[in-house]
């Protein structure tokens, strides 16, 4: 096998695969134990039990052959050698086929191993992770062949190390324009050598069964003249994490995830886009929707696109009670908490103790009191479904920890990699990352528990006794949101005898973190599984949520506009 240096279209490949696998290959938390509760053994003794778990896997014997040359030959003139070197390889093999209209507009199979190599030059206080000095990515054989793997391993470390001293250089040099020290925490969180290798999984999927499966279901638009599309994909992944760093980690640990998606739009007589997009995702192929399940959810969504097509626009500004259930109650949940409750250090000389809108809520209400948040990524599977966001050691091989990050309203923790911030000096375990990606904290399982569950029935009721008592003529009830927490099922719950009504056109105004700490009043008891992917997966548990007053106005839908010539005959 022949060896090529990495080149400028190397590395656009190399980035073109890394955004394939975080676009499409995931369509679609107690205080934490500590890392550094357990004593860390001698770097040789955990270096030889690193070698002993690798013995019969080729690119794991690599990597550490590679690793143990690295640490001791690794040095250029006026640099000073690395102080932890880290390699992470993502296996994937992922099928994915999409249809449209009855026919097949995608087929494809990838089989990657993506590398990403860490070199950090100086120490846990001060080190070089700056600029280019963050690692670098290339793609590995896919045969063991130990001399191309660890040719392409070297190339990559001898790259990785230059950046890191130029990064280091640079960074010292921003240093410089501070009189005081403008960081105080450490730029990395040391953490105990974990040895945790696990089997490897393989990709099984009858793919000529899908396609045809995909095909019937978009085939159905025959029979819906006013929808304009409907799509439908498919997408089975095994991937296998490969990891060993000079702590003496070695990690080897799989998993596989199945997703389906469905999607359809359509434009009423005032030119209004209206679209629907269910979407399953899961670990095992058994969960997922029989063929015939899928026809029925097909036709549902076709049947609820034309339903909105004749549904009445919100024109009047409304503030009042709405009740979201939980499907769009989970994508409230990562919105408005999940993202901010992630520990990213700020940029030097940012004084926070760190970024999002909690930065400076440590330690304060940012929740209704009934509410408590746990992100648990050991947990597996809630009420039988499986969580594909669970993992048992991170991107930065550290073991999962369950963390609460929000007691009684309470914001209690931050969640953590090994990149510390000001009172967290330690990772707890939720430093992760897509193939080919920089890690950084992310969530795991984060899951919503309340002291004052209702029933999603008595929450309606709710909802009706106050805008009788406010004397208004209906309610609201989301079922559903799309991109910016904007309503796509949205129903009017009239007063006088609770029915509903669906319509369309409408935003929320002020649906921020202010809303979710002071408007939010009840929640149900009715939590629902919500797997998400875009990079590093996770998973959203959470139940409906009634806010006491929202502000419900009229979309802006001016610039929409119908075709200007009619769609082709549906026969031929």
């Amino acid at each position: 096998m022949k060896i090529m240096p990495a080149s400028t279209a190397s590395h656009r490949l190399i980035r073109m695969i890394a955004g394939f696998l975080a676009s499409t290959l995931f369509l679609l938390h107690a205080p934490a134990t500590r890392a550094a509760d357990s004593a860390q053994p001698a770097p040789d003794v955990a270096m030889a039990a690193a070698h002993e778990a690798a013995k019969g896997d080729g690119l794991l014997e690599a990597l550490l052959t590679e690793l143990d040359r690295s640490k001791a030959q690794l040095k250029m003139d006026k640099v000073q050698p690395p102080y932890f070197i880290q390699y992470r390889v993502d296996e994937v093999d992922d099928f994915g086929a999409e249809a449209a209209f009855g026919a097949l507009r995608e087929n494809q199979h990838v089989h990657v191993r993506v590398l990403r190599v860490v070199v950090r030059i100086g120490d846990y206080k001060l080190d070089s992770y700056f600029g280019r000095g963050q690692g670098e990515t290339t793609i590995l054989p896919l045969d063991n062949d130990p001399i191309a793997l660890r040719h392409q391993i070297w190339l990559a470390t001898d790259d990785a190390y230059k950046a890191a001293g130029q990064a280091l250089a640079e960074k010292q040099a921003a240093l410089k324009q501070f009189s005081a020290d403008p960081s105080p925490v450490d730029d990395f969180a040391k953490a105990p050598a974990v040895i945790a290798v696990e089997p490897t999984v393989t990709l099984k999927v009858d793919e000529a069964a899908w396609k045809k499966t995909l095909e019937e279901v978009t085939n159905l638009y025959q029979q819906y003249p006013d929808v304009q599309s409907v799509t439908a994909s498919a997408r089975f992944s095994a991937v296998n994490v490969y990891l060993v760093n000079s702590e003496g980690t070695v990690t080897r640990n799989g998993k596989t995830f199945c997703s389906v998606q469905l999607n359809s739009s359509a434009q009423a007589a005032d030119g209004m886009r209206l679209g629907r997009s269910p979407a399953y995702m899961v670990e095992r192929q058994d969960e997922l929707p029989t063929r015939a399940a899928l026809m029925s959810d097909a036709k549902k969504m076709l049947d609820t696109v034309v339903a909105l097509r004749q549904a009445p626009i919100v024109d009047e500004d409304y503030r009042g009670p709405v009740l979201f259930a939980a499907d769009a109650a989970n994508d409230i949940v990562a919105s408005l908490v999940g993202q901010n409750v992630l520990g990213r250090k700020p940029q030097i000389g940012k004084p926070n103790r760190t970024t999002g809108a909690f930065a400076t809520s440590y330690k304060t209400r940012v929740l209704p009191a009934f509410l408590t948040l746990v992100d648990d990524p050991t947990m597996k599977d809630f009420q039988g479904k499986s969580l594909v966001g669970n993992y048992a050691v991170d991107s930065e091989g550290v073991k999962s920890h369950a963390v609460n990050v929000v007691e009684n309203g309470v914001l209690t923790n931050y969640l953590l990699g090994r990149q510390p911030i000001r009172d967290f000096p330690v990772s707890d375990g939720h430093g992760r990352a897509a193939p080919g990606s920089l890690p950084g904290p992310s969530l795991g399982v984060l899951l919503v528990k309340s002291s004052e569950a209702q029933t999603p029935d008595a929450l309606k009721q709710k909802v009706i006794q106050m805008v009788k008592d406010q004397g208004q003529p209906f309610g609201y009830r989301v079922d559903t949101l799309g991109a910016g927490n904007s309503p796509r099922l949205l129903y009017r719950v009239y007063a006088k005898d609770g029915h509903e009504e669906l319509v369309r056109g409408a935003v929320f105004n002020e649906l921020d973190i202010r809303a979710i700490r002071n408007d939010l009043i009840a929640v149900g008891n009715d939590p629902l599984v919500s797997n998400r992917g875009g990079g590093a997966p996770s998973t959203i548990i959470s139940p409906s949520l009634l806010f006491g007053e929202l502000e419900v106005k009229r979309a802006d839908t001016s610039k929409d506009k119908l075709p200007d010539y009619p769609a082709p005959p549906l026969k031929k």
